[in-house]
């Protein structure tokens, strides 16, 4: 449900190889179809993998990181299906005291669309430098799957339904260490890098 002229396809945006022949993926979106194409609904599933984006490599970008999206499709899928999910996994991850916020946004990909926020864990929610004084952080993207999309999977949009979010692996883990530099993940620091050795 991307059109050719997409900002996910778009050349300033992208990695062409070999004469614009071939892409490197710019998100994880594509493996979503050919779960959808190979199995039947009901259907949940998890998709992690590395995107590249010609984003400038900075505190808070890089042109290589790792996504992961997820992908419910059933006969009775709500958009209250999708908060509860995101509500439940972002309090278990960052704990219960943090809040999240869902604002209306737009995405080819799903209808209704949002983006997810939650409350800065630096200032409790109050505004400080780090959420920029809103009091609110960004932690990914979700929607509604598009009837478009779910035809495109070869399933019936007048007989089911789904949800679908997708986020930035190295975002979420600045978010919930306080680490102010994506460059770190990067560097090949021992010291820096053994502090994940397992998942808490």
């Amino acid at each position: 449900n991307i059109p050719a002229d997409h900002p996910a396809r778009d050349e300033q945006d992208s990695f062409y190889l070999e004469g614009n022949n071939f892409l490197l993926r710019t998100h994880t979106s594509p493996a979503q179809i050919r779960v959808m194409q190979k199995y039947q609904p009901p259907l949940k599933v998890i998709v992690p993998g590395k995107c590249f984006r010609r984003d400038a490599f900075d505190a808070t970008h890089s042109p290589m990181f790792h996504q992961v999206e997820g992908l419910v499709v059933a006969e009775k899928i709500s958009m209250g299906d999708l908060k509860g999910t995101i509500e439940i996994f972002t309090k278990r991850l960052f704990g219960k005291e943090r809040k999240v916020r869902f604002r209306p946004s737009y995405f080819p990909f799903t209808e209704p669309s949002c983006e997810v926020d939650i409350s800065c864990g630096m200032c409790g929610g109050e505004g400080c430098r780090s959420c920029g004084y809103s009091g609110w952080l960004e932690i990914m993207g979700a929607g509604l799957v598009h009837p478009q999309v779910l035809k495109n999977g070869g399933y019936d949009p007048e007989c089911f339904r789904g949800f679908a979010f997708g986020m930035g692996v190295e975002r979420i883990a600045m978010l919930k260490y306080g680490i102010p530099d994506i460059r770190w993940f990067y560097t090949n620091d021992i010291r820096f890098l053994d502090q994940f050795k397992t998942f808490r």
